[in-house]
């Protein structure tokens, strides 16, 4: 299907020249000469994008924008004119444009701007669909992202799911969505309609551990409660209990965990009738488990009760696809939030994000939107909302060491292009020709560096010396 854009410009001969370069670039194209006809072509037309002159012969340009902004706010508008002026710039952008382009238009750039906004209209797309398949308490198989490697995990974890008993172990750094997999897990298995409980085992104290577990008696040890308390396992009989860091609990209470797991009975805490549950256990850890067996610190017998099928969730890092579709997600969540009308991301925004570490993964990415929304005052997050990112480092991702960094500048002065041409240079170098990795490098796209290559003279075939 091709991108529809409806151009909005009085000036005839501008027109046909972008109607003209827009076709050959396979978009399909309308054109709008009359301001006061504006409202019925968008009706008409449905265009993806807008391009619209802000000096009009009757109109103002940044006035209908604003009408715009009421009644077509998912369209992006990007704002054309012939005056170099930087304060119209900012003042189109604060409008809600969402981009701005001088004339006469420059193709690259061109070509840029509208793929940043074809960009931003498919990620938009793929919340809508993921934010109508999540309506209700379900998780869709989306929710946790579109890549192949995350969509393949997820299609292993719906066959595992079908199980009613079958234990599952959840592997992974933190942050990388453990919890939400074990929900996912229980609502879609025959589980779906009793109980989902979740305890973690590394927030409860080692002396109480037993009881949360369990339960206990009335006046089963000094400070127990007046009355019996039913334990994790027996409010989640007939449905799934999530053992939420598991590698935390002690050797003791590991022990008593494998009975409980194996015989499927316990006691409360001064009890003396035994206790039956009928229930699934899913059992989660940052640890690797097999690793603190070797170590001494986890039961193997436990280890091997536990790891009847075991799950290992990916770190965002290692599925940098995934990073666009759930930061506009968290966009979209946080906007609403927070009453900001927020549409997307500057290209270099994006680009950072999708480049940068996540030590925290997908709970860190969450984090970092909610601050650079509720911190943003513009229609748009830029790469300057997440400078706080960058004292953390990157080094995941970095080729250059902050502290091998070094700029010294002549005291007679130095151009900035041939500061940009030396660093472009280096960083093709560091990378072997590779402008892909180039481009992650430096914080820019692919086009933009080809661009900034062609501005500069810089010719590259495979390596640069």
């Amino acid at each position: 299907m091709k991108f529809k854009i409806l151009i909005i410009d009085d000036d005839s001969l501008v027109c046909a020249s972008l109607k003209r370069v827009l076709h050959k670039l396979e978009y399909e194209v309308e054109v709008c000469m009359e301001a006061a006809e504006a409202f019925n072509a968008i009706k008409e037309f449905e265009p993806d994008i807008i391009l619209l002159d802000i000096y009009l012969t009757t109109h103002n340009g940044l006035d209908l924008l604003k009408d715009f902004q009421k009644s077509f706010f998912n369209i992006p508008v990007i704002m054309i004119t012939g005056y170099s002026d930087v304060n119209i710039a900012v003042t189109a952008i604060k409008a809600g444009a969402f981009d701005f382009l001088l004339k006469p238009i420059d193709l690259e750039q061109l070509k840029t701007v509208l793929r940043k906004a074809q960009e931003n209209i498919s990620l938009k797309y793929e919340v809508d669909k993921l934010q109508e398949l999540m309506k209700g308490d379900s998780i869709s198989p989306l929710f946790f992202g579109s890549s192949n490697k995350i969509q393949k995990l997820v299609n292993s974890v719906q066959k595992l799911a079908q199980s009613s008993d079958t234990t599952i172990l959840l592997e992974g750094e933190s942050g990388t969505g453990k919890e939400m997999f074990a929900k996912f897990i229980h609502q879609n298995s025959p589980r779906r309609n009793n109980s989902f409980v979740q305890i973690n085992c590394s927030a409860i104290p080692k002396e109480l551990a037993e009881s949360e577990l369990f339960g206990h008696e009335k006046g089963a040890f000094t400070g127990a409660a007046p009355k019996t308390k039913l334990g994790k396992f027996e409010l989640a009989d007939g449905g799934t209990i999530l053992l939420d860091e598991i590698g935390e609990l002690s050797l003791d209470m590991q022990v008593k965990l494998l009975r409980a797991l194996q015989e499927r009975k316990f006691y409360r805490l001064g009890a003396e009738k035994e206790i039956s549950v009928n229930v699934r256990v899913l059992a989660a850890t940052n640890k690797n488990l097999e690793e603190e067996v070797s170590k001494g610190n986890f039961r193997e017998d436990l280890y091997y009760r536990l790891n009847v099928a075991k799950i290992v969730l990916p770190p965002l890092r290692e599925r940098r696809d995934d990073i666009p579709v759930l930061a506009f997600s968290f966009l979209d969540e946080f906007s609403k939030k927070f009453d900001k009308q927020l549409k997307g991301f500057e290209h270099g925004a994006l680009d950072l994000l999708k480049n940068y570490s996540w030590k925290g993964n997908v709970r860190e990415l969450r984090n970092v939107i909610e601050r650079a929304v509720l911190l943003s005052d513009g229609y748009e997050l830029k790469e300057k909302d997440f400078h706080f990112l960058n004292k953390g480092g990157n080094s995941a991702e970095q080729l250059f060491n902050e502290d091998e960094f070094m700029l010294k500048i002549p005291k007679n002065g130095v151009k900035i292009d041939l500061v940009l041409k030396t660093l472009i240079l280096k960083t093709l170098k560091i990378t072997n020709g590779n402008q892909v990795k180039a481009a992650k490098v430096l914080g820019l796209s692919r086009s933009k560096l080809r661009y900034r290559m062609e501005q500069l003279g810089i010719e590259v075939t495979k390596t640069v010396d």
